[in-house]
């Protein structure tokens, strides 16, 4: 099952939607592993780059994990308006259900103004999320 969840910050467009991997998670041993397929839309008048970004990953218990990087998937992609990007990564858990959320960083390169973009949070669902832990 997998949903969409997206949202426009100063013209900037994220899509989100997360799979679960069921043939790389081993339920019995605590890990569950997702993948999750982004686009950055530019919807503004303005070109813009996406510079780093940073994760609030939430586990099923509410322990939360930040992550912070440079770019997305090596790349720190230039936005033409009306161009978009998409890349794909992935996330293991230690519980059957988690949310991730965050920011993109960018950069408007022809002044060097520098502005958040918000990720919207989304869920991260297992068919093993009804299983008791013990």
């Amino acid at each position: 099952m997998s949903n969409d969840y997206t949202k426009t910050t100063n013209g900037i467009r994220v899509s989100v939607r997360s799979f679960y991997l069921e043939d790389q998670s081993q339920a019995d041993e605590g890990r569950f592993v997702w993948a999750y397929r982004v686009t950055i839309e530019n919807k503004g008048q303005q070109t813009v780059q996406l510079i780093s970004r940073t994760w609030r990953i939430t586990n099923g218990l509410g322990r939360v994990q930040h992550v912070h990087g440079d770019g997305v998937v090596g790349e720190q992609p230039v936005l033409e308006p009306g161009e978009a990007f998409e890349y794909t990564s992935g996330t293991p858990l230690d519980t059957p259900t988690g949310f991730m959320a965050g920011e993109y960083h960018m950069v408007v390169p022809s002044s060097g103004e520098l502005f958040d973009v918000t990720i919207p949070a989304f869920s991260l669902d297992s068919p093993h999320q009804n299983l008791r832990m013990h």
